[in-house]
């Protein structure tokens, strides 16, 4: 959430920012909520001293046997009390108004972000790797959703006949991978200096608002009857762990990550990523959080992307990084880069991580402040990242497409091998052997 005195003091660089990013900005209802919300603030503080002052008088009258003037005083006690709950009245309401407003205002763009309209203004910064020649190897690639039907590990039809579009079954090698995805992602983000959370997968409406996802995406979120939600990624407990703390920043930052299933309706999404498992509504992923000062912040965010790269990496999957310009940012997010590995059955690069720097947007909704000493007095808002490290079914889905074999056998990767049990390639005939 912005803080509404930068809005107030900068209201032509919000106004700027907002038209980047293609979102709505009402200054004028701005400005109209938070005038009402300072005028009556003012008027409140003007009544309680006057009530103070004059309950200060009444006792000096009525010691000095000055019973009248004392009984009109009293009498403006009460009035002022009356004026004094409609003043709170007026300003709650305004404040209530204010804060819904700013809830619905995205993140401000950090400077360094390329202002252009969509997805096709983002900027390559780098890529890794070379995609395979499969014409070279003599065959024509499937696409996952064939390779993982004819192999007999991804079950499309019976995912429907359980749940519902969208959703799929993993058998055999299958599950097996999934598993040893998420077990070797946990394992190398552990590795370097990331502290592991097994989280709730269901999240209260305060938390969620805490990261940005209410009360905007509400309908790309599944819930409860008991007002609880299916979390649309680890993001939303690791961040909200420290909700309403002051953090001592001797400690930070700190990297957090999680694996979860996620869920997410996909509001919006009809006829995107229709085929395969790239687009559901259930889905494993390994998430990144880090809390850190504002000094840290970006740097943070620099070795945060090279995390989840390093996953690639060892992986052996061809990938790039682009920077997302202003108009494809996410809600809650100043700066991002996208890590997007190479699927061949897109023929292109598709997003596998989304890194975030959230600035003090988060923390300011979920009140998440540090204290230092040493440095100023009182506390401030933390920044708050995430990152993807990775998405599960993805990941899956580009090892099929870029690890398969003519013979429709796909290999695993080296780095997975001892979490596959030793297996090393996967076929139709395939029973994976237990370690």
């Amino acid at each position: 959430m912005l803080d509404a005195k930068f809005v107030r003091e900068n209201g032509d660089a919000v106004a700027a920012a907002m038209a980047h990013r293609n979102a709505p900005w009402d200054a004028s209802r701005f400005a109209q909520l938070d005038e009402t919300r300072r005028v009556a603030i003012t008027r409140e503080e003007a009544l309680q001293a006057e009530r103070n002052a004059a309950s200060k008088q009444i006792g000096q009258m009525m010691a000095a046997g000055q019973r009248e003037e004392a009984e009109v005083a009293k009498e403006r006690v009460r009035e002022v009390n009356e004026e004094l709950e409609t003043i709170g009245r007026e300003r709650d309401e305004a404040d209530s108004a204010l804060r819904d407003l700013l809830l619905s205002v995205p993140n401000l763009p950090d400077a360094s972000v390329p202002v252009g309209a969509d997805e096709d203004e983002n900027v390559e910064v780098r890529r890794w790797g070379t995609p395979r020649d499969f014409g070279a190897d003599g065959f024509d690639p499937k696409a996952h959703w064939d390779l993982g039907t004819d192999l007999d590990i991804i079950d499309f039809e019976r995912g429907v006949k359980l749940a519902a579009s969208r959703f799929y079954l993993l058998g055999g090698a299958g599950a097996r991978l999934e598993r040893a995805l998420i077990n070797f992602m946990v394992d190398t983000h552990t590795s370097r200096g990331y502290k592991e959370w097994w989280c709730p997968v269901m999240a209260n409406a305060t938390t969620l608002t805490g990261t940005g996802q209410l009360p905007k995406f509400e309908d790309d979120l599944f819930h409860t009857r008991e007002g609880l939600y299916l979390i649309p990624t680890a993001e939303v407990q690791l961040t909200n762990i420290h909700a309403g703390e002051v953090l001592d920043a001797s400690r930070l930052p700190l990297r957090y990550c999680a694996f979860t299933p996620c869920f997410r309706e996909e509001a919006g999404s009809a006829g995107r990523d229709t085929r395969g498992i790239i687009r559901v509504h259930q889905f494993s992923k390994v998430e990144m959080v880090k809390i850190t000062t504002p000094e840290q912040g970006f740097d943070e965010l620099e070795a945060m992307t090279a995390d989840a790269e390093n996953i690639l990496q060892k992986l052996e999957l061809p990938y790039r990084v682009i920077t997302l310009c202003t108009g494809d940012l996410g809600f809650s997010a100043a700066k991002t880069y996208d890590v997007e590995v190479w699927l061949p059955s897109y023929d292109s690069y598709k997003e596998i991580s989304s890194c975030s720097c959230c600035t003090d947007f988060q923390a300011r909704r979920a009140n998440i402040k540090y204290k230092d000493p040493t440095a100023f007095k009182g506390s401030r808002f933390a920044y708050t990242l995430n990152g993807s490290g990775l998405a599960v079914g993805r990941t899956m889905a580009a090892i099929l497409e870029n690890y398969q074999n003519a013979d429709g056998s796909v290999t695993v990767p080296k780095a997975l091998v001892p979490y596959m049990g030793g297996l090393e390639v996967i076929t139709a005939d395939d029973l994976t052997p237990q370690a």
